[in-house]
């Protein structure tokens, strides 16, 4: 049991330094920021006029959507794919095999 609580005495101490040196890094965050660190006050927020305001325009424009058969805006269509055909397939694979070809003849003479 001694062992144990030396252990125990040793983790501690490790936290406390561990807790320190947290503590000296938050500063230097905070000098660096030119602020405290911790948020005081309440976050920036809206007003209920702002709210409703915004709110009312986007009730606006659902509605224009839905009057306007339910596009919201020009639906950019991704042009078709072209498609290769068979012989031009062939004729890039009989190329790809004369080049490697080629390149087996030049490892063997080197």
């Amino acid at each position: 049991m001694a062992n144990l609580a030396s252990v125990l005495q040793q983790l501690e101490v490790e936290r406390d330094r561990a807790a320190k040196q947290v503590e000296r890094i938050d500063a230097a965050i905070a000098a660096l920021n030119g602020a405290s660190g911790k948020r005081t006050g309440t976050r920036g927020g809206m007003s209920a006029a702002a709210r409703a305001r915004i709110a009312a325009a986007q009730r606006a424009r659902w509605a224009k959507v839905k009057r306007n058969g339910g596009s919201a805006a020009k639906v950019v269509k991704t042009p078709k794919r072209r498609v290769m055909s068979a012989a031009a397939r062939r004729k890039i694979a009989a190329a790809q095999r004369a080049r490697w070809a080629r390149v087996r003849v030049a490892k063997k003479t080197t």
